[in-house]
């Protein structure tokens, strides 16, 4: 990928020409994670723009790391599936994810919010089981953010199936759950629990789904590791 690169012959510089250029670990964290078409890939580096984005796609596929494949019935849409080489990358980025969580001090995380992020990455870990066998909406709100932001609602459909609207979706809402960013984004990445921030959430709504909220919440794949560092 890169034109000047380390020239070494270890293979550790080798995979570092095609593995650490700016966002490929993150994008590849979210192909791992399942995502595979480009405006899916986009909501999960929302910072990335979309030409920086194709190109690391377009270096990825050169690298044999991914292949391109039409939608059958959509033939002009896009999906990016990982090769053998790719998948073999599942744990070199759990690896990276864990670490982090280990190792990496938590105030600098929680100074780079995100609400698109956050939310994306929710409404892919949320856990179903817990909720009635029906249609759940839930609103979740930030109040110091800018309108655009503000408002989030999760939808999870009777099959399991969750979907992230930005907008109203057309159904009554279960439960409204209002909270701050940071604090929202402390408990995604399991550096708080609900319970401990109940002082910083207010419920309004069916009340069972709120002290479930736990058990439902969609956290970071990395919230059970616990911290090394103060």
């Amino acid at each position: 990928m890169s034109q000047t690169g380390y020239r070494q012959f270890c293979p550790v510089a080798m995979a570092a020409e095609v593995l650490c250029t700016r966002w490929t670990m993150v994008l590849l964290r979210e192909l791992i994670a399942g995502s595979t078409r480009f405006n899916e890939l986009r909501r999960g580096v929302p910072r990335m723009s979309p030409s920086l984005l194709s190109r690391r796609l377009r270096e990825l596929e050169e690298a044999g790391i991914v292949t391109r494949h039409p939608v059958p019935e959509q033939p002009e849409v896009l999906e990016y599936r990982l090769t053998e080489a790719g998948r073999e990358l599942r744990p070199v980025i759990e690896a990276f994810g864990f670490w982090g969580q280990r190792w990496v001090e938590s105030r600098p995380s929680l100074e780079n919010l995100d609400p698109s992020l956050l939310m994306w990455d929710m409404r892919r870990g949320l856990n179903p089981a817990p909720l009635p066998d029906r249609r759940i909406v839930v609103q979740v709100c930030y109040p110091e953010l800018a309108t655009s932001k503000r408002d989030w609602w999760l939808v999870v459909e009777a099959d399991g199936t969750v979907d992230l609207c930005q907008s109203p979706p057309g159904f009554d809402v279960d439960l409204y759950v209002t909270t701050d960013l940071r604090t929202m984004t402390a408990i995604w990445m399991g550096l708080t629990t609900v319970s401990d921030a109940a002082d910083k959430i207010t419920y309004d709504g069916d009340p069972a789904l709120g002290r479930s909220m736990q058990g439902w919440l969609g956290l970071s794949p990395f919230a059970g590791e616990r911290k090394r560092v103060p």
